[in-house]
């Protein structure tokens, strides 16, 4: 079954291994205790590739070493993936560490070490201990069936508690493309970028200059649009490996498919951070901000942000409270050109201010909205035509109990 939105369509198989020639598996090698830990996904050929990675000034080990690889080649062929152990602040060790890790997986796939991807996530400043990766690798059977999916998507994740998987098609050049993204993160999610690792599939084809240029675009409405609780991680990266094998011509911004392929990525990644932003850890409600009437797009998506991650406003949410006066404060301190004698403000359906004043609603119909699993909040500047769209969770007991203990 297949859901069509926007001329896009929906795989309800959420595979990874979804477009033509990519596989993927995962298994448990002994990080952890019991749970999958160790994760690779290939590509039958070399794929073009773009990354875009965290903006924390401090950066793990894995990023190092697949940011070199990119360069060395400017294409992957595999990825592998370990949770449980960040591998991050642990010095020469550590990259010495991931180069093995790479190392250990070209030599499994006969492959070229530059074509290897690295990614890690778990606890920061922990040295990895190697033998039970390096057996583990050794035992990766990667397949295109579903199955192979799901052990790759239970291996990448940590505090998460569920997998984040989807998949799209379109028509280009009247060729069948599949885009498919599996992603992990529920904690330290502040992107630009943060604890988050999103891996994206697609058979299109399109040189790594142009896949980049398309990334950059998408992440800015999607992954850096998402927060849980402003913290930015070490380690976090989305790539994308496109392998071409689909059979379009090669896609530029001169393609006449292109806005096409753009869609299709965007919907891919918004249906990621959205699955993030809503496993925020110890979250019971999706927050989504949408700003209408900025001077432009970027101030928009900047108020977005900034009320979804306001601690107050989503301590408000947890508790039920139509507490407005935590939005508006949001709004004030973002940043962003403003009048405050134009703002209005609407909680679902409920206007709650208007004109920057205080609106009568019933507190006790808010009440019933405000207890449901997603909760929207509508701010309209009436300064401009810039529109922007960010999510998040809600703060809850759970969260501190989750982080107070994660070593434990």
């Amino acid at each position: 079954m297949t859901t069509t939105l926007i001329g896009l369509k929906r795989l309800s198989g959420n595979n990874i291994a979804s477009p033509i020639g990519f596989k993927a598996t995962g298994l448990h090698c002994g990080i952890k205790h019991k749970k999958n830990d160790l994760a690779l996904l290939i590509s039958e050929v070399p794929a073009s590739v773009a990354g875009v990675f965290t903006t924390n000034a401090i950066q793990a080990a894995p990023l190092i070493v697949t940011k070199e690889a990119i360069q060395q080649s400017g294409k992957m062929q595999a990825i592998i993936v370990n949770s449980g152990n960040a591998n991050a602040c642990t010095g020469k060790q550590g990259v010495k560490d991931a180069r093995q890790m790479q190392q250990k997986t070209a030599e499994k796939l006969g492959i070229a070490p530059e074509l290897v991807g690295v990614a890690s996530t778990g606890v920061i400043g922990e040295v990895m201990t190697m033998e039970p990766i390096i057996k583990g690798i050794q035992k990766l059977e990667p397949s295109s069936e579903l199955e192979g999916s799901i052990l790759f998507s239970q291996a990448i994740l940590t505090t998460d508690t569920v997998t984040k998987n989807t998949a799209y098609s379109t028509e280009i050049d009247g060729k069948k493309v599949t885009i498919a993204g599996t992603a992990k993160g529920s904690g330290m999610i502040d992107p630009n970028m943060a604890t988050m690792l999103g891996f994206i599939t697609t058979d299109a084809n399109i040189e790594s200059i142009h896949l980049q240029a398309a990334l950059k675009t998408v992440t800015d409405l999607t992954f850096n649009s998402i927060t849980v609780d402003g913290d930015t991680s070490t380690n976090d990266m989305v790539l994308v490996m496109a392998n071409g094998m689909a059979g379009n011509d090669s896609l530029t911004p001169a393609h006449e498919g292109w806005e096409q392929f753009i869609a299709t990525l965007q919907a891919v990644s918004q249906d990621l951070a959205k699955m993030i932003a809503k496993d925020g850890e110890g979250a019971t409600k999706l927050i989504e901000v949408e700003v209408t009437g900025a001077i432009t797009d970027a101030e928009a998506r900047k108020i977005a942000k900034t009320v979804v991650g306001s601690p107050l406003v989503k301590t408000a949410i947890f508790g039920c409270d139509a507490n407005w006066g935590r939005i508006i404060a949001a709004v004030g301190y973002s940043g962003a050109t403003l009048n405050p004698d134009t703002i209005k403000i609407d909680i679902g359906s409920t206007t709650v201010v208007e004109k920057g004043e205080p609106v009568t609603f019933s507190e006790a119909q808010l009440l019933v909205y405000l207890k449901q699993p997603e909760v929207k909040i509508f701010v309209d500047l009436q300064q401009g035509n810039g529109k922007g769209i960010a999510w998040g969770c809600d703060l809850t007991y759970d969260y501190v109990q989750i982080n107070a203990t994660y070593r434990s």
